[in-house]
């Protein structure tokens, strides 16, 4: 288990996933050393991962979630080559056990995967569904509901540090594809190392890092293992409520600790809301008491996660977060 210096130093990752070991240390009062080592250290044990990505809407790309019911006999195969696929940024097999989740992107001539699916001897059913909106204040980080967090105020000043967005994504060049591909490995990568991978100036790569981050075309995951903070239970709910109530239902639900992410999504039912809790008594006290008191919600459904393989690019195994081939 991690102790409080570890959750914070995760927490102010997520909050700006570059900042300085220097500023994370004024900020929690510990040494700069200590940073980096707990953070080398996190990382290393396959904890957490820092991801630079880029924005679907800068290659007129789609994000679909898909959920693909197997021959049980045959669903660890079809999973584990989904995971595989740099289109795939997230996968993991749902209760019962023949159903996988995953998440992909796919535009006009690259839905091969979404053409090929039905096809398979091993599927015996897919529901795609298009990700239309996402809730939340933008630049909001994903899942915080553990505890140890920095305080609103400390969050507040590495917000307030982060440059703005100004949009909208463009298109990466072609010189850009070896900083973007150092970055989908490793989103800390030091100015002076993407330097030496590319070829450029440090001069030039903090140009063009800023160019790309300010258009929001790159953007930063910080992915993280909740069962690693000792929240096991994991599950996705797929929500039914009035078109009218659809953003007062979606803005909600992102402001619950317990949530991940909300989604507006195509499709019957038209929420889908990634959940996170200690334990499966905890998902249930968060279903009856959250959940239940949403007056607006027709119905839900729930997919608990099994055995995750894949999550924001990072394949799992063993419990840990290892390199994976984009997505």
């Amino acid at each position: 288990m991690l102790d409080l210096v570890d959750t914070q130093i995760l927490h102010a990752l997520q909050c700006s996933p570059r900042v300085t070991f220097r500023r994370v240390a004024q900020l929690i009062g510990v040494s700069e050393q200590t940073v980096a080592r707990r953070y080398q250290a996190l990382r290393r044990d396959g904890v957490l991962r820092v991801l630079g990505r880029i924005a679907p809407a800068s290659r007129r790309h789609d994000e679909w979630v898909a959920r693909i019911r197997c021959r049980p006999d045959r669903v660890d195969a079809v999973a584990d080559a989904l995971a595989r696929r740099p289109d795939v940024s997230f996968a993991h097999i749902t209760s019962g056990g023949a159903e996988v989740m995953c998440l992909l992107r796919a535009g006009a001539g690259h839905d091969v995967l979404l053409q090929q699916l039905p096809k398979s001897v091993s599927v015996l059913g897919v529901r795609i569904d298009l990700l239309m909106h996402r809730f939340g204040p933008p630049g909001t980080s994903d899942w915080t509901g553990y505890e140890g967090r920095l305080s609103p105020e400390q969050e507040r000043e590495l917000r307030d540090e982060l440059p703005p967005v100004a949009g909208p994504p463009v298109e990466p060049a072609a010189e850009d594809a070896p900083l973007l591909a150092m970055l989908a490995q490793d989103g800390r990568a030091a100015h002076s190392r993407l330097a030496r991978e590319t070829g450029w100036t440090k001069t030039r790569v903090a140009r063009r890092l800023e160019v790309l981050e300010s258009s929001g075309t790159l953007y930063y995951d910080v992915d993280l293992l909740p069962e690693r903070l000792g929240y096991q239970s994991h599950a996705t709910v797929w929500i039914r409520v009035a078109p009218r109530n659809l953003e007062q239902v979606g803005e909600e639900l992102a402001r619950h600790d317990e949530v991940a992410v909300t989604l507006a999504v195509s499709g019957p039912d038209n929420l889908m809301a990634v959940v996170i809790c200690r334990d499966s008594e905890g998902l249930y006290r968060y279903l009856t008491t959250r959940i239940a008191k949403i007056r607006e919600i027709e119905g839900y459904e729930v997919s608990v996660r099994v055995r995750p393989l894949k999550q924001a690019g990072s394949l799992i195994a063993s419990g840990r977060l290892l390199s994976g081939v984009g997505g």
